[in-house]
């Protein structure tokens, strides 16, 4: 028996080295082939630059010794012999002035020197240093920034003729596309990393005009600014962000919303843009039921702001907006870029939808200033049958919750996992109206409360932190 297994052992072993081979060899050239992006590498690096920036802050210097961003420079012996012999605060503990330095990353995209980064990679920069690909550094300063996009334009001193990058055309990447980043990570000057578009429209929380390209291309601490590049070469992304709980998950500035304001920050240094004056909100299945819609959509107004285009032109809270300028606001994400891209003084139609019909408004679009809201209300966070408790507004009570109702009911509870705490409201909220009625006293709110069939819903309007927001509570089925 052992003799009949080694005999069939030496026959599978010949058949192998006979047939084995040819064969794994023919489905190795028939199979597809890995892509290489050494050329391309290669060939985009020269123009991708790291940013050093040197801040004065005040504060107790030490005290992020190691909670500071890694990658974002190294301690100097200075701060080192202060951290450890002179305590925290570095001889004391009050706060004083000291430098800051951090990196991060850029791409040239003018010869002349101009390179496009994050705005948070040079926000309060006392000093910029550029360094170039052969470790040439050079002074920069900025041209201009916008923090309600994150980006910014800055030129660097004493050079011209370097190499550049073109901007490419993000609305036609799909996801799955292949796509570098590059950048200097953790100070690793010159990181390439490959990956693929895994989502586009990705709204982050960063502010009013998200719309960021979502990458499992590697990004890390210090790729900020630098480019994310297709297979033709053209930036197709500015580096932005990551998800701090997530691997494999980056964020980019689409290029095609850095090309409309790029322009503008070279001849005006900021950025203007259309501003109507409004809060609004997303409109939930359950506002487009109270709000006499067929599905959700648009952007339900929350609060109209005085004196401003929209109260000139004559919208009110609860008005749902589904049109403007011609476009269909198909989601409330979507107004603020359409907004902001209207030339300031131009006379816009809006359609809004009120008490279930439509109507059209004239518009004359504003100028949107720094400090003032072209977005959506605050999000909401997280005793009778609602589970809520309340107390009638008083003006001092006004005063301290800083808001502007002078009548209304104050939140004092809100049970959790009761109706109204399901429907967002908290301790502190204001309650102003109540089924589009004003509610002043106890005895207003609690009609309507006793008035709800089981499951019927409850539209109410509610201030938080001066910013006025709808919510609908839902009575328990009993």
């Amino acid at each position: 028996m052992q003799k009949r297994a080694v005999t069939l052992a030496l026959c599978w072993a010949l058949a192998l080295a006979l047939i084995g081979p040819p064969r794994l060899a023919q489905a190795a050239e028939a199979g597809p082939q890995l892509p290489s992006f050494a050329d391309l590498a290669e060939r985009v690096s020269p123009a991708v630059v790291n940013i050093r920036i040197v801040k004065t802050v005040t504060g107790r210097p030490l005290m992020g010794l190691f909670g500071r961003e890694r990658g974002q420079g190294h301690p100097s012996p200075e701060e080192l012999f202060e951290r450890f012999f002179r305590g925290p605060g570095g001889g004391g503990d009050q706060p004083r002035e000291f430098k800051e330095r951090s990196l991060g990353s850029g791409v040239i995209i003018d010869p002349e020197g101009y390179v496009l980064t994050n705005n948070h990679v040079i926000d309060d920069a006392d000093e910029i240093v550029v360094r170039l690909k052969g470790e040439k550094e050079l002074p920069a300063k900025i041209i201009g920034r916008d923090a309600k996009t994150d980006l910014a334009l800055i030129k660097i001193d004493g050079e011209k003729n370097l190499p550049v990058l073109p901007l490419g055309d993000s609305d036609k990447l799909r996801v799955g596309d292949w796509v570098l980043a590059v950048g200097n990570p953790f100070g690793l000057e010159h990181t390439v990393t490959a990956g693929i578009i895994s989502a586009k429209g990705r709204d982050i929380g960063a502010g009013p005009y998200d719309d960021f390209l979502q990458t499992d291309a590697s990004i890390n601490p210090g790729n900020s600014g630098g480019p994310l590049i297709d297979l033709g070469g053209a930036v197709v992304g500015v580096n932005t962000a990551i998800a701090a709980q997530g691997q494999g998950i980056g964020f980019a500035i689409p290029v095609n919303l850095a090309k409309k304001i790029v322009g503008q920050l070279r001849e005006k240094g900021r950025v203007v843009r259309g501003y109507l004056g409004v809060y609004f909100q997303p409109v939930t299945p359950e506002l487009a039921q109270q709000f006499g819609l067929k599905k959700p959509g648009g952007a339900l107004v929350a609060e109209v702001i005085a004196d401003g285009p929209a109260a000139e032109g004559g919208v009110k809270p609860g008005d749902v907006i589904v049109r403007f300028n011609g476009r269909e606001v198909n989601d409330w994400h979507e107004l603020p870029a359409m907004v902001a891209d209207t030339p300031v003084g131009q006379e816009v139609e809006m359609t809004v939808m009120r008490g279930g019909d439509e109507k059209d408004l004239e518009i004359t679009v504003g100028e949107l200033k720094d400090g003032e809201a072209q977005a959506q209300a605050p999000q909401r966070q997280s005793e009778d049958k609602l589970g809520l408790s309340l107390q009638e507004l008083t003006p001092d009570l006004a005063q301290q919750l800083g808001v502007g109702a002078s009548k209304g009911l104050v939140v004092t509870g809100a049970r959790e996992g009761g109706p109204a705490a399901e429907a967002g409201l908290r301790k502190g909220d204001v309650i102003v109206e109540a089924d589009r009625k004003a509610v002043e006293t106890l005895k207003d709110f609690q009609g309507l409360v006793d008035g709800l069939k089981p499951g019927g819903g409850l539209l109410v309007l509610y201030q938080r932190e001066g910013r006025s927001l709808y919510t609908v509570i839902k009575a328990p089925k009993e």
